[in-house]
C-alpha cells in the first residue's frame, strides 16, 4: 500500500507542477483580460471510454414481475447476458440473441428465448412452459417443465422432476440471423438426449412430449396489442427454423437412409428442400448434424466411397440427415437424381447397408461434438 500511495502522490505533485495555481493574463487595449494557456473556450479532450453508451443493468433483467406480458424486441440485447428472476404467471418473450440466460425462482410462466450462445440455466423454477435454443441447457431443483428445445450439446437436468421435452418449433423473421450471431447450427439439436445427474432407481424424472405437441398449446403467441405486435411469429412445425426431428423416439421402420450434403453456396437451403421432399412423401426425419470432417474421418465414415469425397470436405462442414421409412433409400436416390443432380451429395446405396451408413456417420459426429 505504501508504494501505491507514494506513486499517487508523485503523480499528484507532477500534475501540480504542470498546472499553475494562478492564471497568467494579458490585458488588451480595451482593458479586458484574456487568459493565456488555459483557454476556457476549448472543448475538453474526448476519450474512447467517454463516448461509450452507458449500460443500464435493468435493461438486461426481468425481476419480481407478476401477471405481466414482457420481454425484449429484436436488437435490444445484441449478445449480452440476461437474467429472469422471481416472476409469477408471466408471458416472457426474448426475441434476440444473448450470451447466457439464467432463470431463477419463477413460477407458472411461459417463456420464449431467442438463441443463446452459451448456457440457459433454470434454477428453483416450477410450472414452466418454454421454447429455448442454446449451446447448453441445464436445470436444477425444478419441477414440472415442458421444454421445446434446440440444444447443441446434451441437455442436463439435476434434482429436477416432471421434466418433458419436445423438439424446438418456432419462427420469426430475425431468428435465422440470431442463430448465426449466437454461433448455433439449426442442424445440431440434441433435444431428446437428456442426461439426468440425479436419477432415481425405478423412476424417471423426464420424458418426451407427444409427437403431436404444438407450441401454441403450451406457450401463447404475444397479444396483438402488445409491444411485440411487430414481430411476425409462426409456430407451424413446417415453418420452424429448426427442422422437426423424431429424436430418441422409437422408429416406425427398420429402414433408414443417410443423406449428406457437402459444403456449398446453397447447402442449408438444399437440406431444407430435401426435408420437404422426403416428409412430403411420408418419410420421417430422425436426426440431423452439421459437422466438419478431416480426410481420415471421411475414410472411416464413408469407407469405399471415400476417395470421391475427400476433396469436398475442405470446402466446409457437411450437413447429414437420417430419414426413416419403408422404401426410404430408393426414394432418396430418386430425389437426389431429380432434385439435386448438380449438387455433391452422399446417399445410402441400398437398404442392406444403409443402417451401417447411419451408425458410422452419427457415431462419428457425436464423438466429434463430445456427446
Amino acid at each position: 500500500m505504501g508504494c501505491f500511495f507514494s506513486k499517487k502522490s508523485k503523480r499528484k505533485s507532477e500534475k501540480e507542477e504542470r498546472t499553475p495555481t494562478t492564471t497568467t493574463v494579458e490585458t488588451t487595449a480595451t482593458g479586458s483580460a484574456v487568459p493565456l494557456g488555459n483557454n476556457t473556450d476549448e472543448a475538453p479532450k474526448q476519450y474512447s471510454w467517454d463516448k461509450r453508451e452507458k449500460v443500464d443493468p435493468k435493461d438486461y433483467m426481468l425481476t419480481g414481475l407478476k401477471d405481466a406480458n414482457v420481454g425484449r424486441l429484436p436488437g435490444k440485447l445484441n449478445g449480452q447476458q440476461f437474467v429472469i428472476q422471481e416472476c409469477e404467471n408471466c408471458n416472457i418473450y426474448v426475441f434476440d440473441h444473448s450470451a447466457t440466460i439464467t432463470i431463477d425462482d419463477c413460477v407458472n410462466c411461459r417463456i420464449v428465448l431467442g438463441p443463446v450462445k452459451g448456457s440457459v440455466f433454470f434454477r428453483d423454477c416450477k410450472d414452466i412452459k418454454c421454447v429455448v435454443a442454446c449451446q447448453q441447457f441445464r436445470t436444477r431443483d425444478c419441477k414440472k417443465m415442458d421444454v421445446f428445445l434446440c440444444c447443441a450439446t446434451q441437455p442436463i437436468i439435476e434434482s429436477s422432476t416432471g421434466m418433458r421435452f419436445g423438439c424446438f418449433q418456432y419462427y420469426y423473421p430475425e431468428l435465422a440471423f440470431h442463430f448465426k450471431d449466437a454461433g448455433l447450427s439449426i442442424f445440431n439439436n440434441n433435444w431428446s438426449n437428456i442426461h439426468d445427474f440425479t436419477p432415481v432407481s425405478g423412476e424417471s424424472n423426464w420424458s418426451l412430449l407427444s409427437e403431436s405437441a404444438a407450441v401454441p398449446d403450451y406457450v401463447p403467441t404475444p397479444d396483438a396489442e402488445s409491444e411485440f405486435k411487430s414481430v411476425r411469429i409462426l409456430t407451424d412445425p413446417t415453418r420452424s427454423i429448426v427442422p422437426l426431428t423424431k429424436g430418441g423416439r422409437r422408429k416406425d421402420s427398420d429402414e433408414s437412409c443417410l443423406f449428406v450434403f457437402f459444403a456449398g453456396e446453397y447447402t442449408t437451403a438444399n437440406a431444407r428442400k430435401l426435408i420437404d421432399e422426403a416428409t412430403g412423401k411420408g418419410f420421417v426425419l430422425i436426426q440431423t448434424k452439421e459437422v466438419s470432417m478431416r480426410p481420415e474421418d471421411v475414410k472411416r465414415v464413408f469407407q469405399n466411397n471415400a476417395d470421391d469425397l475427400v476433396e469436398w470436405i475442405s470446402k466446409g462442414p457437411v450437413i447429414a440427415l437420417e430419414l426413416n421409412g419403408d422404401g426410404v433409400v430408393e426414394a432418396c436416390k430418386v430425389i437426389s437424381n431429380e432434385v439435386f443432380s448438380g449438387t455433391k451429395v452422399f446417399v445410402s446405396d441400398n437398404k442392406n447397408t444403409s443402417s451401417r451408413d447411419v451408425d458410422n456417420f452419427f457415431n462419428f459426429a457425436d464423438m466429434q461434438m463430445g456427446l
